[in-house]
């Protein structure tokens, strides 16, 4: 009989949006004749740009000619991928060498497999509201974890507590849930924490394409001494559409060398790339070449047109907390809008009753956290009529 990972007894019974798609099926079961508006889980609704689709028939047509055709690529990714997204990282102030960029098919896997470089005795410290993958991957791997608070007093943006050791550090800017986003200073503060700690930042980056106020960081590695204490997740899901074509980019510097308990220096860089050829085969390359096409100056005006949707949907719905003087944040350089629940109702209670008063599905804070438990996660990744309609309908209600 084998032996199992008992850590994964400590883990909630439910994950989040499972518990979600099941009380809007109890629900619509019940109520067949209602229709129900999504704003819950961060799927997008645009389609793929014209000039990604273009660029995934030409791959495709290439695969089917012997002098095109591609089988396995290389692991870390086409070298001429890793160079479009060096020089977009060079675009928005952020030096980065595409050797140091690896391809994969998601910022979801890369930050719980990131994992594998890592002892179970370093202590995690991950803010409280929290993307629940940060906190669920550790568990399974048996670490300590250590809650830094995220509040409406400090803008749901922690900031490092001296008196916390720490080794590794979850991050993400613009962050989901809240849409709260660092400043350039207030980075700086948590780069400086993690040096003086050795510890290693663990950047989210996904929502990056999304900042729209002048001087606030797309990237950890616009900030002076990042590179020697921070590793950024980036995702083409939201910034492109791809999440159900999966392409991703995980940028791990080569300063990120740390010594071993035999004296030995290890380089990071060097571990993740022997993980990563050892564990996956890569990216299609179909799916690379039409992420390269992403990052061409058509391909980034057509994704901005559909982040510019997005957009608008977030400025309806904050329109309406607005109105109603509900406290929220994001919206502005984020897709989400995290707001404080009316009536002083708790977040499950309210997603129940917006739910069958409004037919309204949203995503409860307290499945991010303790300090999610009163606050609310709405998307702008809808269209914009049933955006229009879930906030009427709102707006109706409150």
């Amino acid at each position: 009989m084998p032996l199992l990972n008992e850590n994964y007894q400590n883990l909630e019974e439910s994950y989040l949006f499972a518990e979600i798609a099941r009380r809007v099926s109890k629900y619509e079961e019940a109520h067949p004749d209602q229709k129900i508006i999504r704003l819950g889980i961060g799927d997008v609704t645009k389609p793929l740009t014209k000039k990604a689709i273009a660029a995934l028939h030409e791959a495709v047509d290439m695969q089917a000619v012997s002098e095109t055709f591609k089988g396995y690529g290389p692991e870390k990714g086409y070298e001429f991928l890793r160079n479009a997204i060096s020089a977009y990282y060079k675009r928005n102030g952020a030096d980065v060498d595409p050797d140091t960029i690896f391809i994969s098919d998601g910022a979801k896997s890369d930050t719980g497999n990131i994992t594998d470089l890592f002892a179970k005795d370093n202590v995690v410290l991950v803010p409280d509201p929290v993307y629940p993958v940060y906190v669920d991957t550790n568990i399974m791997d048996g670490r300590k974890i250590v809650y830094i608070n995220g509040t409406a007093e400090n803008n749901f943006l922690p900031m490092p507590d001296p008196s916390i050791k720490a080794d590794l550090i979850y991050l993400c800017s613009p962050n989901n849930p809240t849409g709260a986003c660092y400043d350039k200073e207030q980075l700086k503060c948590w780069i400086d924490y993690a040096r003086s700690n050795q510890a290693v930042i663990l950047f989210d980056a996904a929502y990056e394409a999304f900042v729209s106020q002048p001087g606030l960081p797309h990237s950890i590695y616009e900030i002076e001494g990042a590179k020697e204490c921070a590793i950024e997740f980036c995702s083409l899901s939201k910034t492109a559409g791809f999440t159900g074509t999966r392409c991703s980019y995980t940028v791990i510097p080569k300063e990120l060398v740390f010594t071993a308990s035999n004296g030995v220096e290890m380089s990071l860089h060097a571990m993740w790339n022997r993980r990563h050829s050892t564990k996956f085969n890569g990216t299609p390359y179909i799916v690379q070449y039409a992420a390269a096409a992403v990052f061409t100056e058509e391909g980034m005006a057509e994704c901005q047109a559909n982040i510019d949707y997005y957009r608008e949907n977030a400025r309806i719905i904050s329109q309406v907390l607005d109105q109603k003087k509900i406290p929220y944040t994001g919206g502005l350089n984020s897709p989400y809008i995290w707001f404080e629940c009316p009536k002083g109702m708790e977040s499950w209670e309210f997603f129940d009753y917006l739910l069958e008063n409004a037919q309204v599905v949203g995503t409860p804070g307290a499945g991010f956290g303790e300090n999610g438990k009163n606050y609310f996660r709405l998307t702008a990744f809808g269209q914009h009529e049933s955006t229009k309609e879930a906030m009427k309908r709102f707006d109706q209600l409150f």
